[in-house]
């Protein structure tokens, strides 16, 4: 059964997510004028570019590009049914990681120089982001008693009463995986910090849409995760959990248009001592009270 319902959560989430995610994207264009005073463009324009990127012609370096992209945004939609259909939480990141290494071999298949620099901007997100995302993953199984998502609903209290310290590691991770500013080291949404486009220099039509779909997804999956901090026996406790949710996005919205692209090293060095502090700490607290 478990199976089927993560079959079921997988179809699911490819109807709604994109939908969400589209939604999202054109909320964030629209926030982000509006801070910096203009008028911004229409809620549904990321609907628009992907439906004209679809209409291209199919253009692209070699033919393995296409499939590599593909396969990201298919294990993309599957981490995403695994954890929406209550599944297992620790399952879905590596899932989800595994799609961010397809994401990476697609732009190297292209030997692109500045594809490949965007690549290794990329990998080196994944090294900085992924301890914590494990952290929480661990944590989680620690406060719940289990890995499963759903197991959240069992509960007398929201998890993030006991680790708070791995909920404000996961924001902090989450402008690395979101992909804002000062974290955009690999693929920049904004056209006055990068000419080139870095790891999706040489992606085109189709298959440039496809990434666009898949960054939606991932925007909804971890959007998904910081809402299960604050899910309980309490149906109301949903309503709670969306509201954190629209809070978090506005923040790291927030954060995209205030703050200045940092280095690698710098982006490397401090997601890993907020790992260490905000993850191995909270997690040795449980172990040993």
């Amino acid at each position: 059964m478990s199976l089927l319902f993560a079959l079921i959560g997988t179809l699911a989430f490819a109807i709604v997510a994109p939908v969400l995610g589209c939604l999202l994207a054109g909320l964030d264009r629209k926030i982000t004028a509006r801070m910096q005073g203009r008028v911004g463009p229409p809620l549904l324009q990321p609907y628009y570019d992907v439906r004209k990127l679809i209409e291209k012609d199919n253009v692209s370096v070699n033919s393995s590009e296409g499939t590599y992209i593909t396969c990201a945004l298919v294990f993309t939609l599957l981490a995403g049914g695994i954890f929406y259909s209550g599944g297992n939480l620790l399952m879905s990141v590596f899932v989800i990681t595994l799609a961010g290494l397809f994401f990476i071999v697609a732009a190297y298949s292209t030997r692109s120089p500045y594809a490949e620099l965007g690549a290794n901007r990329e990998t080196l997100q994944v090294m900085s982001y992924e301890p914590m995302v494990l952290f929480m993953a661990v944590a989680f199984y620690m406060a719940a008693g289990t890995f499963d998502s759903a197991g959240v609903f069992a509960l007398d209290a929201p998890v993030v009463t006991s680790i708070w310290l791995v909920f404000l590691g996961l924001l902090f991770v989450l402008t690395i995986k979101l992909r804002k500013s000062p974290f955009d080291l690999s693929y920049s949404h904004h056209a006055h910090q990068e000419l080139v486009k870095g790891i999706t220099t040489e992606m085109s039509g189709k298959t440039l849409a496809k990434v666009e779909i898949m960054h939606w997804c991932e925007n909804v999956l971890f959007l998904g995760w910081v809402g299960l901090f604050f899910v309980w026996a309490n149906p109301l406790s949903i309503v709670l959990a969306i509201v954190v949710v629209v809070l978090v996005y506005f923040l790291e919205i927030w954060i995209d248009n205030n703050f200045a692209r940092v280095k690698w090293q710098a982006m490397l060095s401090s997601a890993w001592a907020v790992a260490f502090v905000a993850g191995f700490v909270n997690i040795a607290v449980l172990a040993y009270l």
